[in-house]
This record gives structure tokens, sequence and C-alpha cells, in this order.
């Protein structure tokens, strides 16, 4: 990272630095740790520092560990309020994360656990969600193991990109995808080979491998033809929309759509009918990268009220914007203690609703949020799941000698 570039400075000299902690307050790590290290105005206020020549990287290196990359702060900083709508402005805190993670790699001072899970994705070719003992089932020959007994084809227009946690650890939820699309009549095909989409390795630091996996997830999209790409997870759908285009530019000319919104629209056409109830009453989680990074809140709400027989208490998008499950920006990596405990106030507040399901909507959201649930005496759903279920599909388990 060059201190002198100036989108950077720009955001750590024009940090607004309240004195009423707008930022502080809706930061999940810093309502945890209590830490002023950890707070977005530290994030700025260092790298002004740094340039000045009185901090060095070291010093700060685990404060910028502390961040799930939510997005949160930059919507309650007054910069943005103040100038975002007009201006089309916002503060942006990621970047200034991700860019010293990248510094931090670059010196050799990113985490242990970082390091291990990178080189490890770099070896698979995915990340290893698995675990890290090397002696579960993932790498490139389980890859599709999810998919097994679905006929799904390889290549066409439309490709589905399913996200390595979905791929390995959570199966039903490709399954119920692909189940979903194919009963709606939408043809779609995978990948010939599909690598990490690259992002958490860009959200770590470690800028290269990410640059890597994208130009070969490209080649293979342009290789079979596609052009439209469908990412049924929060983290790839930012990447695609986001650090793809700015790797390639114009040369990016791919459509990329959400799952949710997809599936909201093939709802309200009448392409997809929900007509078994499914009796619960409960609440959505937001997924910040979303909600706060991507300003996708209506179309996961439509689908929930699409339900039979489920009763959805809604809490609003922008209270959400304090909310988070902590499994984002390699937080779980390196502080899953944080991570747990930021998932653990999520169902709290959950449970003031007094619901038995919490609905979420990402993949990297629903592992912690389970855990904490299981805690609370709250279920944890993904949205796509009840879908399927209010479909009358049976999205049922890999066959045998697949990965479950």
């Amino acid at each position: 990272m060059d201190l002198r570039d100036n989108d950077l400075r720009d955001n750590a000299w024009n940090c607004y630095s309240s004195g009423h902690k707008f930022c502080r307050e809706v930061c999940p790590v810093t309502a945890v740790t209590r830490n002023e290290n950890h707070t977005p105005t530290a994030f700025h206020a260092n790298l002004v520092a740094m340039e000045r020549g009185h901090l060095e990287l070291e010093d700060v290196a685990d404060d910028y560990v502390h961040c799930t990359q939510c997005g949160a702060c930059e919507l309650r900083c007054p910069n943005t309020l103040m100038v975002g709508d007009f201006y089309r402005a916002r503060t942006e805190t990621v970047k200034v994360v991700r860019a010293m993670r990248g510094l931090m790699v670059a010196e050799g001072l990113a985490p242990e656990q970082w390091q291990i899970w990178n080189r490890l994705t770099d070896e698979l070719k995915n990340e290893p969600v698995l675990g890290l003992d090397g002696e579960q089932p993932n790498g490139q020959g389980h890859v599709r193991d999810w998919a097994h007994g679905l006929d799904l084809p390889i290549g066409g227009e439309t490709i589905m990109f399913v996200d390595c946690e979905a791929a390995f650890h959570r199966t039903s939820i490709p399954r119920a995808t692909a189940l979903i699309l194919q009963r709606a009549g939408v043809e779609f095909g995978l990948m010939r080979e599909q690598w990490c989409c690259g992002g958490p390795a860009a959200e770590m630091g470690y800028v290269d491998q990410a640059r890597r996996f994208a130009e070969h997830n490209v080649a293979d999209w342009r290789a079979m033809g596609a052009k439209r790409i469908i990412a049924i997870e929060p983290h790839d759908y930012v990447h695609f929309t986001e650090d793809y285009p700015a790797y390639f530019g114009e040369e990016f000319d791919f459509e990329v759509v959400q799952i949710v919104d997809l599936v909201a629209e093939l709802i309200r056409e009448g392409r997809l009918e929900l007509t078994e109830p499914i009796e619960h009453v409960a609440t959505y989680h937001d997924p910040c990268r979303l909600n706060k990074r991507k300003g996708i809140h209506e179309a996961p709400r439509e689908i929930l009220r699409a339900i039979p027989g489920l009763e959805f208490r809604d809490v609003d998008r922008v209270t959400q914007w304090a909310y988070c499950s902590g499994g984002g920006g390699g937080l779980p990596i390196a502080k899953p203690e944080i991570t747990a405990e930021i998932s653990r106030r999520r169902l709290e507040k959950a449970s003031d609703l007094e619901v038995d399901m919490l609905v979420s909507a990402c993949v990297w959201s629903e592992r912690p949020l389970t855990a904490a649930g299981d805690e609370a005496g709250i279920e944890v759903r993904d949205i796509i799941e009840l879908v399927a279920e209010a479909a009358g599909i049976d999205y049922g388990a890999a066959t045998e000698g697949a990965a479950a």
C-alpha cells in the first residue's frame, strides 16, 4: 500500500472523528471489545500517524484484524450521511482496512491463522471450510459433490457460482437453489473448474492470490460462453460486482445476479409458487454485504412475506446496520471468540422479538448464528431452504459418496 494514495489519504484525513461516536457504536467488533484501537476512527487515525512517521505498521497491525468489513461505519459516518445522497460520497473504511491488510501481508505481519488459511486455499483452490487438518473432502475433486444426483449441466450462458462454504459445509443450500431454479424453468449450468471467488483472500490482504483466482474463474466463464453469473452468496456477489470490475475494467462484461433478487422475481412473476405452509414465527437477519454494502433489503422481505404460514416479525434495515454475525472479513479465522460473541448478541436481539426462527440469506453468517441459536433455543435457517420447502421441493442430501 502506498500511503500517498489520494483515495486512502482522503478517507483518513476526512475522518469526522465524532465525539458522538457515530461509527464506533454501530461497529459490531467495537461493541464487543470496547477497545478504541478497534474503532473505524482509529483505523483512519493510524494511517495519518504512519504518514507523519509517528507509527510503524507493526505497532497497529493487530488493530486491522478486528474488522468484519460489514460497512456499518461507512453508512453511519456523518460525511456519508450529510453528502452521500447528493454527492454520492461515502467514507470508505473497508478500503482502508483492506489496503492496510495488504501491507501487513507484504511485510509478513498477517496473523498466523490467515497465513495457514490462504496457503491451503491456494493449494486446494477453495477455502478449507471443513478444517485445517487436510483430511476432509476439500479440493477440486469434491467441489461439485453437493450436486450428486441432480444431473446439472456444465457450462451455458448462465452459471450458478457456489461459494466454498456452501459447496463443502452447507450443501443443502446449493441443492435447494438448483432445484428451485429448475422448478422455475431457469436454464443454468455449473463451472468446469470452479475456484474460490478470491474475495476472502482479498479481504485478508492476499491481493495477488485473489487476482489469480479471479483470472481463473473469468477465463472459465469465457471458455463456456457464459454471459450471466448467479451468485448465491452475498460475499461472492460483492466480489463479482466490485473487485472483478476493478481487476478487469470494461472487459468484465458479465451480468451478475444475486439469488434473493432472482427468487423474489420468480415468485412475483408466478414462475415459482409457494403453497406449503411453514408454521413458524420468524425474523430476518440482514446479511451485512446485502443490506449495508449493496442495499439489498427489500427482496428477502418480499420472499418471507410470500411464504404461507410464516409469521414474519421484521426489524427495519436501518436498525440492522448495527447487527452482524461476525462471520466476515477473516474475523472468525483469527478471532473466533469475538465472532461467537457478536452472533450471541444477534440472537439475543432476535429473542426479544419472541420468535422461534432467525432467517438469513448468507451461508457465512449461518454457521456462527446457528451455534448461538442452539444456545438461545432459536432455529437458524437459510431463506432459500425455506423457499424450497414452501414450494414443496425435497432438496434432500447429496447421494452416497458426496460430501454432506
